[in-house]
């Protein structure tokens, strides 16, 4: 499966932003997915996973009460929902995927990468 994702941007301290990953290749909905960031720096963290159905989700403790991870199979598309933005949120942010049941919180669970978006919040 080949992943794209889109909509990051720059943004104010407080704002919000929704990330998409557009998948082609293979059946979206047979897959886990997941989305990572990484800030200048630092090791790439988990942000967000979602189950096959969307039935099941897991979410850093960082951003649990301001993200939220969704997907639409029909479309082939995954969103983060990124609301109160925080300076500490700037990263560049990578959508990924396995195949699976469940969600997968590790970095190294994953098969496919995007090529990442840069979100950066301003104080």
């Amino acid at each position: 499966v080949q992943l794209q994702a889109s909509g990051g941007g720059l943004v104010q301290a407080g704002g919000s932003l929704r990330l998409s990953c557009a998948a082609s290749g293979r059946t979206f909905s047979t897959y886990v997915m997941g989305w990572f960031r990484q800030a200048p720096g630092k090791e790439r963290e988990f942000v967000a996973t979602i189950s096959r159905s969307g039935s099941l989700t897991s979410y850093a403790d960082s951003v649990k009460g301001r993200f939220t991870i969704s997907r639409d199979n029909a479309r082939n598309t995954g969103y983060l929902q990124m609301n109160s933005l925080k300076p500490e949120d700037t990263a560049v942010y990578y959508c990924a995927a396995r195949a699976g049941s469940s969600w997968y919180t590790k970095r190294e669970d994953y098969s496919y990468w995007g090529q990442g978006t840069l979100v950066t919040v301003s104080s």
